[in-house]
């Protein structure tokens, strides 16, 4: 058989990627194709069941106190420990998850995540409130809610590398911003679906003044997360394996033999790195996306080396580094966020829709105005510019201002506390959202993915986002507490100190844009090899 022309040899090397390479030349970052659009739909709707369930329970705490306390407020303790109890959860489903997803691959363990928070949350809405104590039912309800932020903290590093490693290079910024955008849709249909639910209990609440129903209101909210979490299971069961972490999976051999191949395929696009398509003219299949070449072929490395390896790459000072800024800036972000966000309520009063006046449905329908106002005003919004500028500003860029111009707010917020009028705090409480959302919230999530290999990326992406939820669990605990002892204001100058902290370790980390993680390991590897053997 004649041999092929070199130019056509170069194509088959490519894997046949040139036609989709030729078709994205001229579109925008944010214009996705339809496989972008279904890896989507599959990875995202975690991050919306984590905004929804994690968010929902503002509303439902307050519901328990009509339900259980007769109106009064729940106790400090165990309302921070409900508040607390996903994020508890969260912090061991990223450790977990993260390590399971490197140790035995993504396809082994992506969606069973899923399934933990389909069976808490079926669990969580069983809560028996007519045969516990009031502390009874509301321990009962934190309890299945640490179960269930298990599975909320495993989606972080699993959607993570699952759309990192399909991602086009010169897009993948934008297609994670766009998954962790799905929170402020989370959180929007959240406080959407507060006020729908309590319009259709307006009879029952207000006028027949059965106010005991509100245990249907909080059952319903919480169940309705079960809907897109039984939509995406059976297509994250079914997801195949990426070719990026089959190949990271070969020895150090082939990471340092496949530098060319990495450079070739880094832009590959969703879904055409599971396809193989035979060659031209030998009829074989040719490697697609990073599949090293056959002549690098190595075994795969025992699973119990994982651990062993991901110690030794941290143990130098230049990928420690990286970690440390990935970790304190998702604490330092987490403290303010979710202190803010798990008692938006102690805000709402100052603005005037804490309900503090009315009847209960009344109460409880004017705080859900309330958190529908400030998410559709800061929430949406800060993603959305997030996704149409960060392949052009960077995101070191995004996150130094996002930290910085929140800090200003909450400055404001703090300094102009009791003399700010209702137009007022609204303003600037909407641009605090809009600059935690187009800032660190949602770059905070994405450098773990960008910046890490795809060897120890769901375990690094795991622990950096297990310190945020540690910001978080710290601020739901003491919050209500800090609040009673030393006054909002100061509250909220002690989170103006961590985003300025959070600006200054965001200087530890590099700029990913249009940066291969396995490329620069590949040839870290490879200098290695040459300083070991003295040439």
């Amino acid at each position: 058989m004649p041999e092929m022309p070199v130019s056509e040899k170069e194509n088959n090397v490519k894997g046949g990627l040139e036609d989709y390479e030729r078709e994205d030349s001229g579109r925008y970052p944010f214009l996705l194709n339809y496989r972008e659009c279904k890896l989507l739909g599959i990875a995202g709707v975690g991050f919306f069941l984590d905004a929804y369930d994690l968010f929902i329970i503002n509303p439902v705490a307050t519901m328990l106190q009509y339900r259980l306390y007769n109106g009064a407020p729940i106790p400090s303790g165990i309302q921070g420990f409900l508040k607390a109890s996903a994020n508890i959860g969260s912090v061991i489903g990223q450790f977990g998850f993260g390590y399971a997803a490197d140790t035995f691959g993504r396809k082994a363990v992506y969606g069973k995540e899923l399934m933990i928070i389909i069976f808490a949350t079926i669990l969580c809405i069983s809560d028996p409130t007519g045969d516990l104590s009031a502390t009874g039912s509301v321990l009962w309800l934190s309890i299945w809610r640490i179960i269930l932020g298990i599975g909320i903290g495993g989606d972080y590093p699993m959607s993570a590398s699952v759309a990192t490693e399909r991602a086009n290079l010169r897009r993948r910024g934008t297609l994670l911003s766009y998954i962790f955008a799905n929170q402020g849709w989370g959180s929007l249909v959240g406080s959407l679906m507060v006020i729908i639910v309590l319009a259709c209990y307006h009879n029952v609440m207000e006028v027949k003044g059965e106010t005991s129903k509100v245990d249907g209101v909080w059952r319903i909210l919480v169940g309705l997360s079960l809907i897109p979490a039984f939509g995406t299971l059976y297509q994250r069961l079914t997801l195949p394996e990426s070719k990026r972490f089959k190949a990271s999976q070969k020895g150090a051999e082939a990471e340092t033999d496949s530098i060319d191949e990495l450079k070739k395929k880094a832009d590959a696009d969703p879904g055409v790195q599971e396809s193989v398509r035979p060659a031209a003219a030998s009829g074989t299949p040719t490697p697609t996306a990073l599949s090293p070449a056959p002549s690098a072929a190595a075994p795969a490395q025992p699973k119990r080396e994982h651990w062993a390896e991901f110690l030794h790459y941290f143990s130098e000072w230049r990928h420690f580094r990286v970690l440390l800024g990935t970790c304190a800036c998702w604490f330092l972000l987490d403290v303010a966020f979710y202190g803010i966000n798990l008692n938006q309520n102690v805000v709402l009063e100052e603005i005037g829709f804490d309900g503090s006046s009315g009847s209960a449905w009344t109460r409880l329908f004017k705080i859900g105005i309330g958190n529908l106002i400030v998410t559709a005003l800061g929430f949406v919004p800060g993603y959305y510019v997030t996704i149409l500028t960060i392949e052009w500003l960077g995101r070191k860029w995004i996150q130094i201002q996002g930290f910085l111009l929140a800090a200003l707010f909450l400055g404001i917020l703090a300094g102009k506390f009791y003399t700010l009028g209702t137009v007022g705090f609204i303003v600037n409480f909407a641009f605090l959202q809009f600059f935690f959302n187009f800032g660190a919230n949602a770059t905070t999530y994405c450098y773990p993915a960008e910046v890490f290999p795809t060897k120890f990326r769901a375990s690094a992406h795991g622990i950096s986002a297990a310190c945020g939820k540690a910001g978080a669990i710290i601020s739901a605990l003491v919050f209500n507490s800090l609040t009673e002892s030393i006054g909002t204001p100061n509250v909220l100058w002690i989170f103006f100190g961590c985003c300025i902290a959070g600006a200054g370790f965001t200087l530890l980390l590099p700029e990913v844009r249009d940066r291969d993680p396995d490329l620069v390991y590949a040839e870290e590897l490879r200098e290695e090899e040459r300083n070991r053997r003295g040439t």
